[in-house]
């Protein structure tokens, strides 16, 4: 399995999987593989409705390396991800120690968006939970 799709190619479960994996290796380069040049991320936490949003692959890329910055040991684990045409869901357990000493364990998911075999869109969620002693 590759860990970048080709943009002619169709989304599947398999290429979420592979997303996910690039997560967790926490490997930039690979997650902006799989996302479209316009590309959109809705972060789990933030002050609108819709979290915090970043539009664009520098914007997005910047969010993704601040959270591995603020949990250098971010992991996405028991991976469930599902595909319908267009439209995807991965289900995940979050877990990282935050580099001010707390540490977070979290049911959550992202609902995707797909256009040209790539990631458009990438809204995340995440149970919020207390702040746990690391």
């Amino acid at each position: 399995m590759t860990n970048m799709p080709l943009a002619s190619s169709a989304i599947t479960a398999d290429t979420l999987a592979a997303f996910s994996d690039a997560f967790n290796r926490h490997d930039l380069d690979a997650l902006m593989g799989f996302m479209t040049e316009d590309c959109m991320f809705d972060a789990a936490a933030g002050l609108d409705v819709h979290g915090t949003r970043f539009v664009g692959r520098d914007a997005v890329r910047a969010a993704f390396e601040a959270v591995f910055k603020s949990f250098p040991d971010a992991h996405w684990g028991h991976g469930r991800h599902y595909v319908a045409g267009e439209r995807g869901v991965s289900e995940w357990v979050f877990t990282g120690t935050h580099t001010e000493g707390w540490r977070i364990e979290a049911e959550g998911c992202d609902l995707f968006e797909f256009r040209d075999g790539l990631i458009a869109v990438k809204r995340a969620f995440r149970k919020d939970r207390p702040k746990q002693p690391a």
